[in-house]
């Protein structure tokens, strides 16, 4: 298992190079608005000879925590529940420390500076979050995996691709593949059941409910 935390520090570690907004970050499940889109017109409608204005009122979920009747479900849920407020946060920091350093490098017209900056924050990642890596299971591991596709808006796959080249992309997935792990993941709340679950719960704890 160490080796499998030690891939995905590295693979934290590939998201810090330059070059990541020009590589498509954020952008490959996020839609274009269209020309209007966003505007403030209302619509109306005339009732008994009077103009009225319409509005469309958005669809508002609100979910709980889920309670099972088999025992073996319901200790699957739970233990989820537990890995994903567990790792969430993780994946979020992930994302800020991408787009901080990004920023960051834009500002830097030195190659000499860039180099530098770049190794300071390898070597703060790793102080920060190879203690908590080493504590993590392989299911915490491939959860992790989902969450920073759908933070980032890439697989882990794309991103080691777009950064770093095909050879070091395929001997990543090769590498996580031994533990049963697969760095194409996807995160699909709408096609996956699982998926639909952690949904769930992220919006529980984003919203203050767990």
């Amino acid at each position: 298992m160490i080796d499998l935390r030690t891939i995905l520090l590295s693979f934290a570690f590939i998201l810090l190079l330059p070059g990541h907004a020009e590589a498509g970050i954020f952008n490959r499940k996020n839609k274009v608005a269209e020309p209007g889109r966003d505007s403030n017109v209302a619509k109306y409608a005339v009732i008994n000879g009077d103009t009225v204005p319409t509005f469309e009122i958005m669809e508002v979920n609100v979910y709980g925590r889920r309670t099972y009747s088999n025992k073996r479900q319901q200790k699957q849920y739970d233990k989820l529940t537990r890995n994903v407020i567990k790792m969430y946060p993780i994946s979020q920091e992930i994302k800020s420390i991408l787009i901080e350093t990004y920023l960051m490098l834009q500002a830097m017209p030195d190659e000499k500076d860039r180099e530098k900056h770049i190794k300071d924050v390898e070597d703060g990642v790793w102080e920060q979050y190879y203690p908590v890596m080493r504590k993590c299971t392989l299911a915490q591991g491939k959860l992790l995996i989902k969450l920073i596709d759908r933070e980032c808006n890439q697989t882990s796959y794309e991103l080691i691709d777009a950064f770093a080249g095909h050879f070091k992309a395929r001997f990543y997935q090769a590498f996580a593949a031994l533990f049963g792990a697969t760095l194409k993941k996807e995160y699909e709340p709408d096609f996956n059941d699982e998926d639909q679950i952690i949904e769930e719960i992220i919006w529980m704890i984003d919203n203050g409910t767990i």
